[in-house]
């Protein structure tokens, strides 16, 4: 029997996380799709202001009112303790919102900046759910964007607005605590590249495959993985004659953004272009690739755009995850 979904999202404000988190609660047919910001109003009326100034402020404000504020060397500092403050009055009750939804067999989507890597104890839940965890991040052109249309939707664009630099000190301290904590982060430049991301991790659904290529035609290799489908690269084998086990690297390639700079890598820097070209002359410009997407029939479409290309290895061998 499959194990309750419990996906959590978290992300600064104004990144775009509750568009994202109901779509993928769309695509996956799931029905329980809660915002950590509710779960904080509960809080709140349980524990009182002058017990908990930080939980009664703004995640982006919360350090406004801390009472040690001399003890920090740095504004983003006191900006990132205050919202770790803030958020540690939720998070327990965000965790006994998991363990409900897993006694009732639930699946659940959750979604907030409440939801900081290292602080919610996830590991707990790790044996009786199918638990994934996501950091959304974005450019900082692209979040000021979103920050300002989402405050004039919901009709405080005057407050919002002043603390944007806050919330761009927030995203960056999430982003750096996902790093730390094997959280996935995920870039959001649309919201069916994001989804179909997240759904590429959720689903698992992967195959490594024997392709043929030059290191200049990597970037159209990679453009139909990556960008046409979402797909992701995970790992690349090499066969290395004289080497009796394959040479594999780990890649994890899937944020569009960092795959670009590669490739503008690999064409402005010869240096790097001819580690690359060495490695692919060794092993005949054949290596096995491990292959994800959001789903079964993704996974065939990129196989079957790589294969008339030209790129797919007349005798791949094909192995399931």
């Amino acid at each position: 029997m499959r194990k309750p979904y419990v996906i959590l999202v978290g992300s600064a404000s104004g990144i775009g996380k509750s568009t994202i988190s109901a779509e993928l609660a769309k695509k996956l047919e799931i029905k329980h799709l809660l915002e950590t910001d509710f779960i904080r109003e509960i809080v709140r009326g349980i524990i009182g202001e002058e017990y908990a100034p930080a939980l009664h402020k703004s995640s982006f404000d919360a350090f406004t009112v801390l009472r040690n504020k001399q003890n920090f060397d740095t504004n983003d500092e006191l900006i990132n303790a205050g919202f770790v403050e803030h958020a540690s009055f939720v998070i327990p009750a965000i965790e006994k919102v998991i363990s409900r939804a897993i006694s009732d067999y639930d699946d659940v989507v959750i979604e907030g900046v409440h939801l900081v890597p290292g602080l919610i104890d996830i590991d707990k839940f790790k044996n009786d759910a199918s638990i994934h965890f996501f950091v959304l991040e974005s450019s900082e052109e692209n979040h000021k964007d979103r920050f300002v249309k989402r405050a004039m939707q919901i009709h405080r664009g005057g407050k919002q607005l002043e603390y944007f630099s806050e919330n761009r000190v927030i995203h960056d301290f999430l982003v750096k605590k996902a790093n730390e904590n094997n959280v996935k982060v995920v870039n959001t430049q649309t919201v069916d590249g994001t989804v179909q991301n997240m759904l590429t991790s959720i689903t698992e659904t992967c195959k490594t495959v024997m392709l043929k290529n030059t290191v200049d035609e990597l970037a159209d290799v990679v453009d139909i993985i990556i960008n046409k489908h979402g797909g992701v690269i995970e790992d690349v084998t090499y066969l290395v004659p004289g080497f009796r086990e394959p040479l594999t690297r780990k890649v994890d390639a899937s944020d569009p953004d960092k795959t670009k700079k590669f490739i503008e890598s690999l064409r402005n820097k010869p240096e790097i272009k001819e580690d690359f070209e060495y490695l692919y002359n060794l092993s005949n410009n054949i290596r096995g690739n491990k292959i994800c997407a959001s789903d079964k029939k993704t996974l065939e479409n990129i196989i079957k755009d790589l294969d008339s290309k030209g790129y797919l290895y007349a005798e791949e061998e094909i192995k399931e995850k």
